[in-house]
This record gives C-alpha cells, structure tokens and sequence, in this order.
C-alpha cells in the first residue's frame, strides 16, 4: 500500500534533520537528494519547447533498444544512488509511458531502501490505461504536463491532434488509483499560452490537484529559446493573485524548486517554478540519468558521464558508487545564476534525452 504523502514528507524533513554520515556535497556544499531517471528518449507528442518537429521528425534516429539501460540495470544503478543519499526518484522521459511494461520498473525500484518518494512525469495521454497498474506497483505520485485547457492552443503547443480531454482523464485516472495529489505543471511561453494562466488555475482550484507554472526555459538548442519569450514568475502570480488572492507557503524540504502560494478562500494552492527570473541553483539536489545510461549534473549541461559503459564492463557497485562520488564531488554547476547572452548558445542536452 502507498504511504500517504504527508508520511512520506515526515520522513524527508527527519532525515533531512538528523543528517546522513555518508552525504556527499559538491563544491558548493550541495547535497545528492534527487534523481530524475529517464527511460526512453522518445516521445508521441512534438512540444514546440522540448522536441519541435522540424527537429525530431520522422527521419530522426532515436536510441536502439541496446542502447537503453535494462530494467535491472536502472534498478542496480537507483540502488547505488540511494546508499550515497538520494532519497526521491522521478521516472521521466521522453515520453515514459512508451516504455513497455514500466510498471516492472516501478515495482522494482519500489523495494529500494532509503527511497521515500517515487514518481513519475508523463504528458498523460496513456495514462488512463496504465495507472492503476502504476499504482499497484508502488508509484506514489504523478506529474502531468498540460500548457494549455483550449483544444486549439494545447495542439498548438504539442504539435500532435490530441484533444485535452486525453489528458484530464489521465489525471482523474491517477487520483482514482489513490496517487494523490496530482501535480499538473504549465511551462507558459509568451505569445503562445500565457492568457491559459488563469483558466488552468480556474480549472483545477479546489481539486485537490497541485498546479504549477513554469517559466520558458533555455534547455537544449533546438527550441528557439528567447528572453523575450519568458513569461516571469512574478506576472505569472500577478495574473492570479488579481483574481484570487494568494499567500506564499513554507517550502515542504531543503532544495524544493517551485515557490508555494496557497490561495486565501482555501481552494488548495499553486506553485512557480521560476529558473530564469528567480535561479535555485544555490540549492539544487538534483541529478539526473539518461536512458542511455550517462549521468548530468544539470539540467543545462553539454555533456554527461557514462555509467553504463563501467556498469556493463563488471565494475562493483563500491567502484560504481566511487565514480559517482567523484563525479558530484567535482559539480561547479550555476547555468541558470550565470546565465547571459554568452551562455545562451552553449552546447546543451536536449531536454528529450536529459527528462526536465
């Protein structure tokens, strides 16, 4: 049975405030909390600020199924991370659901000692036909992306004739199988979604569902990312505040990345994800897996590190643990407090192979 998120948070702020004796830190003193693992690079919708189709169209060569981490793999590499630390694993892709049989996984990594929260980000469009096997298996919560109530500005923004009925039913079919609450988060983009703020905050007040919006971000290089285009947290608050109004919220744990508000007549709350107006870098935890098996330490990194190569090579989970240690023990990375027009044009994973 899924413990209750308030259990699972109790359990997050007790180790947070006992401590760990085997903490990694990186050079500036972040710990090792989060780790995000991808399980597939490909994905059925074409999100004109993730994989725009006139770059990931049908002549685009995705990874072969060889290339991909097992199952076994994930879970013996999930297990190495947890002893140095990580506590939260979020399943993402791609398109995680395109995964054949992901609730093995799930069931798998579930048993995993030291990982109090497991969850997993999907465009939910699959969704209603696997949650309750996702469930069953040990998920404890889901992320759902949806930019956009309108028919019209939803397949404008995901480039795919999918009707947005496809994804709340998703959602309720997540809060059927008991993962509650369901987040639902918005990347807003200027002149593409943003007059969407208030109907998504409209639609999922009193839910019981959790929205946050995110700023448009300059992750990867082939979505035409411009300052201009960000719509910042604080408009975004604005546009809510005016019409309901708002009061921040307490972080729930050490390196939580959304600013909370609740809304004042008790309708639940929202939250801001603010990476380019308001950086967190300061207090980022967070590593994240590819499905090929190369480790990031940023979202906005070049380049990775191979595990794989060691893992399939016969290298020991201690040898394999010391290469990760090292690995963190050496991250400098603040992409988004140095951000500039120099950095802009640097070289950066896409965000359908790094999973956000």
């Amino acid at each position: 049975m899924n413990r209750p998120s308030g259990a699972r948070d109790q359990e997050r702020g007790r180790t947070h405030e006992q401590g760990r004796t085997d903490e990694l830190g990186d050079t500036l003193d972040r710990p090792l909390r989060d780790l995000r693992v991808s399980v597939t690079d490909r994905c059925n919708f074409r999100c004109v600020y993730c994989m725009p189709r006139e770059v990931f169209g049908t002549d685009f060569e995705f990874l072969a199924r060889e290339q991909l981490l097992t199952f076994e793999e994930i879970h013996r590499l999930v297990g190495i991370f947890a002893g140095l630390g990580v506590e939260k694993v979020r399943i993402t892709g791609g398109e995680p659901l395109l995964r054949r049989d992901l609730e093995t996984l799930v069931g798998m990594l579930s048993t995993i000692d030291g990982i109090d929260d497991l969850t997993l980000t999907t465009n939910a469009s699959l969704l209603p036909k696997k949650a309750s096997a996702l469930a069953a298996a040990g998920l404890d919560r889901i992320t759902v992306s949806l930019d956009a109530l309108d028919d019209e500005v939803f397949r404008s923004m995901t480039d795919q004739p999918v009707p947005v009925q496809r994804v709340l039913d998703g959602i309720e079919s997540a809060a059927l199988a008991g993962m509650t609450p369901v987040k639902v988060n918005m990347v807003v983009k200027r002149g593409a979604n943003e007059d969407q703020i208030p109907k998504m905050a409209e639609h999922f007040r009193g839910t019981g569902h959790i929205l946050r919006f995110i700023e448009y971000m300059d992750v990867g290089n082939t979505n035409g990312w411009r300052l201009d285009d960000v719509v910042p947290a604080r408009a975004i608050h604005g546009a809510i505040h005016e019409r309901w109004p708002l009061e921040p919220l307490d972080a729930r744990y050490p390196g939580e990345v959304a600013t909370r508000y609740r809304y004042l007549d008790g309708a639940g709350e929202i939250g801001i994800i603010s990476s380019v107006t308001r950086p967190f870098c300061a207090t980022c935890t967070r590593a994240r897996l590819t499905a090929s098996g190369e480790l990031f330490t940023c979202l906005f990194a070049g380049s990775g590190h191979d595990l794989k190569g060691p893992l399939r090579e016969g290298l020991s989970d201690s040898e394999i643990a010391g290469l990760i240690r090292r690995i963190w023990g050496r991250r400098t990375d603040r992409y988004s407090e140095l951000r500039s027009e120099a950095t802009v044009d640097r070289p950066r994973v896409e965000m359908s192979r790094i999973g956000g």
